[in-house]
């Protein structure tokens, strides 16, 4: 079992940059993967980013890439996801997952969600 709890939303202009947390309780969340998603209103929960547990492989979603950086503190039980040159069209609600079963793009894949935690950029 794995418990995910984020952090670190909130609201800023376009251009800032914030860092999200997830903050994972349960033993076994270093040894599996981890992953960022968002949804926007009125749309479908997409991937941003994904991370194996050694950190070993990356993914992102082509809308992020070069702008947001996933990490992980296995040690801190923690994932992170720097987003930088944020846009209007980041603003969503983010989630943190862990744990996947097939497809990583896919958000039915993963087991373990958190609350999520608002992001809004204004312009």
């Amino acid at each position: 079992q794995v418990q995910l709890v984020e952090s670190g939303g909130g609201l800023v202009r376009a251009g800032d940059s914030l860092r999200l947390s997830c903050a994972a309780s349960g033993r076994t969340f270093s040894r599996v993967p981890v992953a960022w998603f968002r949804q926007a209103p009125g749309k479908e929960r997409e991937f941003v980013a994904t991370m194996t547990s050694s950190g070993g492989n990356i993914y992102y979603a082509d809308s992020v890439k070069g702008r947001f950086t996933i990490s992980r503190d296995n040690a801190k039980n923690t994932a992170y996801l720097q987003m930088n040159s944020l846009k209007p069209e980041d603003t969503a609600v983010y989630y943190c997952a862990a744990d996947v079963d097939g497809n990583w793009r896919e958000s039915w894949s993963w087991d373990y969600w958190g609350q999520g935690t608002q992001v809004t950029v204004s312009s």
